[in-house]
């Protein structure tokens, strides 16, 4: 099985997603829908990058023919390079000839692929379109995207996303295509492995405070400080962690820390082994969003044993339950959070038991071994089916 994913090369959700197929056998190739640099952990996927070239990230060299070399034989024949990304991505598609496109989020690669399809016409593969965080719940509100997000849904043949919301808002946009299962958009994690990476002990043990830095059109981790803020009094031997700060945040953070005598630290980029370190050693995670699918950090609180309090707005109540599990809270509303904060600062009980029950959800439905053969049969599924199709024809 040939598939080209079409996706932000930087981004480490499209680097674990495509991990899960690594031992299959398969094909892969990846039209980066953003030009950065490629994630450190992408492995045996051969990578064209539009106007500069194609390498494959793998032990084995690419056999395919080089973009670069496409754009010499375009200039030779006097063809105007347009540096159009959907024009290389329907340049890739004719020489690599997939079997599938699956393309990961949709403002980037969803728009791209749409593009490309409308040059190609019916002579184009089977697309799978994945829907990523605010990407349909947040966008399919605004009058500049929505009109392109239908287009999209129109012409898809398969979708995919992490929220049961986001099928029945998929479909309220006029989706056409077969809905493949619901699953983490950045696959399952190996559980047994990052298993060391957890605190030994209980939860309540734990005196740190994890917080998503996030402060821009979607994050509201202002809001989560000045909630810390206003609980300074409870939160005395504890530390706060920010990791992602967005420069506001940073001068926030030592303002707040000033004004309470609260530790708080700024945690620079690290690697993901790193990351769910601290959430191994967190008592509370504090992620704050106006739009959001799973968050990624909200799953990592829960396999880590770290108690979540989470945005309303990213789908955490198909995760945890509100009050025994987790908190479900608004994500402007820093009174709602403090009082979050406050519980779960005081009730050993509660962040013990959540702990508990959390890692039963994880090994039942985030293990790399329960979701991994969910994947391979969803494309092996996609495969047949559109096999069946052209024998038909």
């Amino acid at each position: 099985m040939r598939i080209l994913f079409v996706a932000m090369p930087n981004s480490v959700h499209t680097s674990r997603w495509i991990s899960q197929l690594y031992d299959q056998g398969y094909d892969l190739h990846l039209f980066p829908s953003t030009r950065a640099t490629p994630d450190q952990t992408l492995r045996n996927v051969s990578l064209h990058l539009a106007s500069i070239g194609s390498r494959c990230i793998s032990k084995v060299a690419c056999a395919i023919p080089r973009t670069f070399e496409l754009e010499q034989r375009l200039r030779l024949k006097s063809v105007p390079v347009i540096f159009d990304r959907a024009f290389w991505l329907a340049q890739v598609i004719r020489l690599v000839k997939p079997d599938i496109i699956h393309s990961l989020e949709i403002q980037g690669a969803g728009y791209q692929t749409l593009a490309a399809r409308e040059r190609l016409g019916e002579k184009f593969p089977t697309w799978i379109a994945t829907n990523w965080g605010s990407d349909i719940y947040l966008f399919g509100r605004l009058a500049e995207h929505v009109g392109r997000i239908k287009a999209v849904l129109a012409a898809c043949d398969y979708y995919s996303c992490e929220c049961q919301r986001d099928v029945q808002l998929a479909k309220k946009l006029g989706l056409q295509g077969k809905v493949l299962p619901v699953l983490p958009n950045t696959g399952g994690f190996d559980l047994a492995r990052i298993s060391q990476f957890r605190k030994p002990g209980p939860t309540s043990l734990r005196r740190l405070i994890l917080l998503k830095g996030y402060q821009s059109w979607a994050g509201r981790a202002l809001v989560a400080l000045r909630a810390i803020a206003l609980c300074a009094g409870e939160l005395r031997g504890y530390r706060v962690a920010i990791y992602s700060a967005s420069c506001d945040v940073e001068i926030a953070a030592e303002l707040v820390s000033q004004s309470t005598g609260i530790r708080i630290d700024l945690i620079p980029p690290c690697s993901h082994d790193d990351m769910l370190c601290l959430f191994g050693r967190a008592r509370i995670y504090i992620g704050l969003s106006i739009s959001d699918a799973i968050s990624t950090s909200l799953l990592e609180a829960i396999v880590m044993g770290a108690f979540p309090i989470q945005s309303c707005t990213a789908c955490a109540d198909e995760w945890i339950e509100d009050g025994k599990t987790g908190f479900i809270v608004p994500p402007e509303d820093e009174q709602a959070v403090a009082a979050a904060i406050q519980r779960a600062a005081a009730d050993d009980t509660l962040v013990d038991q959540a702990a508990e029950e959390n890692a039963r959800v994880a090994a039942e439905r985030l293990d790399r071994s329960v979701i991994q053969p969910q994947v391979i049969a969803m494309y092996e599924e996609v495969a047949t089916k559109e096999l069946a199709k052209k024998r038909g024809k």
